[in-house]
């Protein structure tokens, strides 16, 4: 059952079809993942701009730039969580670090277990994406994707990928696990981009 919105702001917030619930609700596909920051690697693959693959350490990671993003985070499911503050390393650090090469257009994110999700490139490079490491002050709960996760907010949750563990640069889109399985390639909310039949031509590959 929804809740009332705490004030008309929030509810102005929301895009068609979502609700406010109550508590902070959390789902994922499979079972949680362990986290060894010993042998922890996040791996940048496919069309770099050295046409070398680059690996990170935990550490390293660790080491890129931060920064805060307070947003909202809506799941395809239809529920909203609202004013979020997100702690991480923004998607911008990877690409200056191990830039892409020319031609590329999307990114697949890669996670535990072999799940990944598509984004176009202005989607991954914009300045309210992030690799999150904590919520609201405080560290991710294994739950919720410790110890990383991509954050796009403005777009569908699923392709807020939990249990990060690398990208891979591609010059041509290809579909993720979900939308392999029927979901639409963009994702956009205010459009209730929710499945693969309500494509239009040029929103995915064949």
């Amino acid at each position: 059952m929804a809740s009332v919105p705490e004030n008309a702001e929030e509810e102005n917030r929301l895009p068609p079809g979502q609700y406010i619930p109550r508590g902070r609700p959390v789902i994922h596909y499979g079972r949680v993942p362990a986290f060894r920051p010993q042998t922890w690697r996040f791996q940048v693959l496919g069309a770099t701009a050295s046409g070398e693959p680059h690996d990170f350490t935990w550490e390293e990671f660790s080491g890129l730039p931060r920064t805060t993003v307070v947003a909202d985070f809506h799941c395809v499911t239809k529920f909203s969580l609202m004013g979020n503050e997100w702690g991480g390393h923004p998607a911008s650090a990877l690409l200056e670090r191990v830039p892409p090469a020319p031609g590329v257009r999307h990114v697949m994110v890669w996670a535990e277990y072999g799940y990944s999700a598509n984004l176009r490139m202005s989607d991954f490079a914009r300045d309210t994406t992030l690799f999150a490491t904590e919520i609201n002050e405080k560290p991710l709960s294994p739950e919720r994707g410790y110890p990383v996760r991509i954050v796009v907010p403005h777009l569908y949750a699923w392709k807020s990928v939990k249990w990060v563990r690398g990208i891979e640069y591609l010059t041509e889109d290809r579909r993720g696990f979900w939308e392999e399985r029927g979901y639409h390639n963009v994702a956009d909310p205010w459009k209730e981009q929710r499945y693969s039949y309500q494509e239009e031509p040029g929103d995915g590959p064949p």
